[in-house]
């Protein structure tokens, strides 16, 4: 009895001091930052992914008082940056800003085996709701059913830019697949790409954030044929939604912060907090509004974990095509 009873005390003693280290750990947790942060944007600078990043990090820096240092690293349709974080020390000093089609479009066109459950998902502080579809003043499409025209009476004709395997390469099938139409789709590189080739008339279309090539719209260089958005973004005015033009297809795209997996939790969630302050600050949602034409969105950790599934299910329906078209 005296042996159950020293047992059941050391027991309860153990219980004791496992609950005050995970208290502990957790409090040392919700002090971070203590250090400046680096996050990595795996896409080019002057982006709208980079765009979004570095506004976090302004912010960022306004709220904890700690730098949050911005590191781009392009090539391999966003997957050497996404690896780059994946394989990091999970310290919660290393941190990703992504979005959907880096962490999801590249695993279902078959470019890496990672997505975004190879992280620790904290929160969606963002969503690009100004994506359209542009051309180029040289094409003459203006309208959805002008690229559907000309795709039809040019099969394997008409060009579209993209990255191959990529987000903006899945947008393009989708809305091929939902018209009936057949395009020649090419690999034109990034956005800085993008812009110069439909300026030049080498290719005739492409899917680009309404921020990078607001400027060519009003001067008439380029002619914003799309919305990707649901439901009409009233920053971008003009510019019809593929439902309003007879095309039932919309295709955000969320941007994501994600930590190394095995990150304390503490510090993930403290992140997506974080991220929620910047999101409530007028001057941010100004800055997005100035910048891209960019309304404010917010997923805390549960509700972007949900999206991101429900994102995943939807894609992989076009895995075939989209590995089929690489």
């Amino acid at each position: 009895m005296k042996f159950r009873r020293t047992f059941l005390a050391a027991a309860v003693a153990a219980v004791g001091l496992t609950t005050a280290l995970t208290s502990a750990f957790a409090t040392e947790a919700t002090k971070w930052p203590t250090r400046p942060v680096q996050v990595f944007v795996p896409a080019g600078a002057g982006g709208d992914t980079d765009f979004n990043a570095r506004q976090m990090a302004r912010y960022f820096e306004k709220v904890t008082g700690k730098p949050m240092v911005v590191t781009n690293v392009n090539g391999g349709g966003g997957t050497i940056g996404m690896a780059q974080v994946r394989d990091a020390k999970p310290d919660g000093n290393t941190i990703l800003f992504a979005h959907t089609g880096i962490m999801i479009a590249t695993e279902v066109s078959g470019l890496t085996d990672s997505s975004y459950d190879s992280f620790d998902i904290s929160c969606i502080p963002a969503v690009d709701k100004g994506t359209v579809l542009v051309s180029g003043k040289a094409s003459g499409l203006k309208s959805v059913a002008d690229v559907v025209a000309k795709a039809k009476a040019s099969p394997g004709k008409v060009i579209y830019g993209t990255e191959m395997g990529n987000f903006s390469h899945l947008q393009g099938l989708i809305f091929a697949k939902k018209t009936g139409i057949d395009l020649k789709f090419v690999d034109s590189g990034t956005v800085s790409d993008k812009i110069p080739a439909l300026l030049g008339g080498r290719m005739d279309f492409s899917s680009i954030s309404y921020g990078s090539v607001q400027d060519y719209g009003k001067t008439g260089d380029m002619n914003m044929i799309a919305q990707y958005s649901g439901v009409a973004n009233p920053l971008i005015p003009g510019v019809k939604t593929f439902k309003e033009q007879g095309v039932s297809f919309d295709m955000d795209k969320p941007y994501i912060f994600a930590f190394p997996k095995g990150t304390d939790p503490a510090i993930v969630q403290k992140m997506a907090e974080i991220a929620k302050k910047i999101t409530e600050m007028p001057e941010y949602a100004k800055a997005l509004q100035d910048g891209f034409k960019q309304p404010v969105s917010f997923y805390d950790t549960n509700a972007a974990k949900v999206l991101l599934q429900q994102t995943r299910t939807e894609y992989m329906q076009y895995k075939d095509l989209l590995r089929q078209k690489k």
